[in-house]
């Protein structure tokens, strides 16, 4: 397969769009964490002490995502000034590996997508749960 310089520039614009959306899940996350943290701080309860962990383990996964998306862009910077320099084998192969990272920066942000669903059936506890069968029929 021949790369050519605009292969890897191709992926610039989706990177930063993921960027963009992974930081601003960041800064809502990061913003929850710490306004349940001073909540918990008033009142100790337990299930403000699992939302509390559940978002901290959130805020972890999304640093992942960033790195993850940050490394793929610098392959694609690496790959573009390899391209550049007629090394077309390693320029390859450092696209290559800027996929993978896109595509483990993506797994991640699935993964933190699914434990944020765990979050909100924290903080709804009980009223997530559906109606007995006798109930429905008073």
């Amino acid at each position: 397969m021949r790369l050519d310089l605009a292969t890897p520039a191709l992926l610039f614009p989706a990177i930063s769009l993921l960027l963009l959306a992974h930081t601003n899940r960041f800064l809502v996350t990061a913003t929850r964490l710490r306004d349940l943290g001073a909540k918990y701080r008033a009142t100790p309860e337990p299930g403000l002490a699992r939302q509390l962990a559940n978002l901290y383990y959130r805020i972890r996964l999304i640093r992942w995502t960033q790195g993850l998306g940050v490394g793929a862009m610098l392959m694609s910077l690496v790959s573009m000034l390899l391209t550049l320099s007629v090394q077309s084998q390693s320029a390859f192969l450092a696209f290559a590996l800027g996929l993978v990272l896109l595509m483990s920066s993506l797994a991640v942000a699935l993964w933190e997508i699914v434990i944020s669903v765990d979050a909100i059936k924290v903080e709804l506890g009980n009223v997530l749960q559906p109606p007995r069968s006798h109930e429905q029929h008073s």
